[in-house]
């Protein structure tokens, strides 16, 4: 990509579309701060990610990628409670505040009762939930999620981006979703950034379904 500028709003939910291969997840990891740009800098509350730590860009944006999980003998509920180590360090106690942090990420997404399970017992669906659960429970200004209706079914996927809306709209988060739903991008959508021929072409809601969604 080449050329790039584009500014993450906060309180609305932006839709990262695009063919496969054409640079969505790769955009989303340079964004988050975890692999570099070629050229240029990226900007969160007011410094540039290259010049802060991780755990620094942990307490500002958090993501889900597709990346396979390693750790199968990690437990749900340890996967979740993991989004708060930024805070805790990686050898930190959760506090009691912490615990009721993940208790409601957990409830939030409907994993609760998958708690004591291990990721290697639970479906793809599931383990997805539990991702972005983590997500939540991280409690960033930004979240950055790439393909995170994955392997859910078409019910879970609305709740999912009605969620992500919800966080927007609601908490005032800055929120990034890649996606090749463009129905589920059209519905729940504010924003959209769409990967075109090397570059990112910017959207709202009326110019998006004047172009994907002609009679």
């Amino acid at each position: 990509m080449e050329n790039v500028n584009l500014a993450l709003g906060s309180g609305c939910l932006t839709c990262l579309v695009g063919v496969n291969g054409s640079g969505k997840s790769t955009l989303i990891r340079t964004l988050a701060g975890l692999q570099k740009p070629l050229s240029g800098f990226v900007c969160c509350d007011g410094e540039r990610t290259d010049q802060m730590t991780r755990q620094r860009i942990s307490q500002l944006v958090s993501v889900v990628l597709t990346d396979p999980l390693t750790d199968s003998l990690m437990t749900v509920g340890e996967l979740v409670a993991s989004g708060r180590m930024p805070y805790t360090g990686f050898l930190g106690g959760l506090s009691d505040s912490d615990r009721a942090i993940v208790d409601a990420a957990m409830e939030r997404l409907d994993v609760s009762k998958l708690a004591s399970r291990h990721l290697s017992q639970i479906s793809d669906g599931q383990r997805q939930r539990a991702l972005i659960a983590r997500a939540i429970a991280q409690q960033t200004p930004v979240l950055m999620l790439d393909e995170p209706t994955a392997f859910l079914d078409f019910r879970s996927r609305a709740q999912v981006m009605q969620l992500l809306r919800d966080l927007a709209h609601k908490e005032g988060k800055s929120v990034l979703c890649s996606t090749h739903e463009l129905d589920l991008a059209g519905r729940f959508g504010d924003v959209f950034w769409t990967v075109d021929g090397g570059g990112v072409v910017v959207m709202d809601k009326e110019e998006f379904v004047s172009v994907f969604f002609k009679d």
